[in-house]
């Protein structure tokens, strides 16, 4: 007798209403255990074997996902595999930060299939939107100059940049970005790309990446603190990204950490930029990641000292995740490559005890996830490519008149 092997997916719902929602979870089931075939589909999520085959048959029609070669199992019947294809559908990623923005190209899977970079001005959105729409519009050129029929499956575009969102605070300074969270960026993008747009935190975008391609591939509960010129923190709760009432669900970098005498923002102490300060780096400099990881190689003593810094307070930020958010592991994240976040991963640990078991974990509780100046980006395009094909409760949901 063929021992099955175990399947992780959402549940189907065998009743009216519901394809949409159904659609969703079969698509999702394939990008996290690869290829199944239709009584696999069954087995994991719970729909009838009708269910999955209609659904399947819809999906391969509509250029989704494909079957594979016939896999013969023991004296069974043979069974066909089904896979997700990755040009079935495409996204946009732009990534706007203090002093650069990136705009990235994925497939489905998030195979990386064009990229461009820009300088655009930290306080000057009016004429920033420009170069935006010129970036995006060379870096859809780049992607489309060998797919003619391709433009037409884009989902859309995703954009993040730092938050906090609609919130009034009395800093001008570069850690906020306040003229472009004020600024109309959604409407004034979609107009100038006849794409739709989606808008979130970096945190959040790093958080959608680490879900697809990277540490959190597979799990539903997760916590993704993004080390970047600020901090923020990314929520996987229940399978879903969690934004919050107005987006800002997980900006940990505002917490005030120090003494009671000299509290000070949790970005402002353990953040890139804070290093960068401490180091006499210019965060605009291209080579400034070369500059860094020679330093960090030296060990050099300004180094050392904002990693003990660093690592007392992020510890705290992990443990506060922890309690409050049960994850099944908590992912560092950031956009500097090289060797400084592995020394930071150490200096955070051990960490404190917490509400979290200790003993049979699949995942640890803390693990390293991207070190890429591209994360964001990447995350950003992934977001319309979760929108349109992920499993949500919103998906599910069936309103009168829709």
């Amino acid at each position: 007798m063929n021992e099955q092997r175990p399947i992780r997916a959402k549940s189907g719902a065998n009743h009216e209403g519901t394809s949409a929602h159904n659609r969703r979870v079969i698509i999702d089931a394939l990008r996290v255990n690869g290829a199944l075939s239709r009584a696999d589909l069954a087995r994991a999520t719970g729909l009838t074997k009708q269910a999955v085959s209609n659904l399947v048959e819809t999906l391969e029609n509509e250029g989704l996902i494909a079957s594979e070669e016939l896999v013969r199992k023991g004296r069974g019947q043979p069974s066909t595999p089904y896979r997700l294809v990755a040009d079935g559908a495409y996204s946009i990623g732009l990534q706007i930060d203090r002093h650069v923005s990136r705009a990235i190209v994925v497939d489905l899977v998030g195979n990386i299939l064009a990229r461009a970079t820009a300088e655009v001005p930290p306080r000057a959105p009016e004429e920033g939107i420009g170069v935006l729409l010129d970036l995006l519009a060379d870096v859809r050129r780049d992607f489309a100059m060998n797919r003619p029929e391709a433009e037409a499956r884009i989902a859309g575009i995703g954009v993040a940049m730092p938050g906090p969102f609609g919130v009034e605070i009395a800093d001008d300074s570069l850690w906020l970005m306040q003229a472009w969270q004020s600024f109309p960026l959604v409407d004034r993008l979609a107009a100038g790309t006849g794409l739709a747009v989606s808008l979130q935190n970096d945190a959040a975008a790093c958080a959608t990446a680490e879900r697809m391609v990277g540490a959190a591939h597979g799990l539903d509960h997760a916590v993704c603190i993004y080390v970047g010129y600020g901090i923020g923190a990314g929520l996987i709760l229940g399978g879903e990204l969690y934004s919050g009432a107005k987006g800002n669900a997980g900006e940990i970098g505002m917490v005030l950490f120090g003494q009671p005498e000299n509290l000070v923002p949790l970005e402002h102490r353990a953040s890139i930029a804070s290093l960068y300060a401490m180091l006499d780096i210019e965060p605009a400099d291209p080579q400034q990641f070369d500059k860094l990881e020679r330093l960090v190689l030296e060990d050099d003593r300004r180094v050392g000292e904002w990693i003990e810094r660093a690592g007392h307070d992020l510890r705290l930020a992990v443990h506060t995740a922890e309690t409050l958010f049960d994850p099944q592991t908590v992912i560092l994240s950031s956009g500097v490559p090289g060797s400084l976040m592995p020394r930071l991963i150490a200096a955070i640990e051990p960490l404190r005890p917490s509400l979290v078991p200790t003993a049979g974990r699949s995942v640890p509780r803390l693990r390293l996830g991207m070190t890429d100046p591209w994360a964001v980006a990447i995350g950003a395009a992934a977001d319309p490519i979760r929108r349109a094909f992920d499993p949500s409760f919103s998906a599910i949901l069936k309103r009168q008149g829709e």
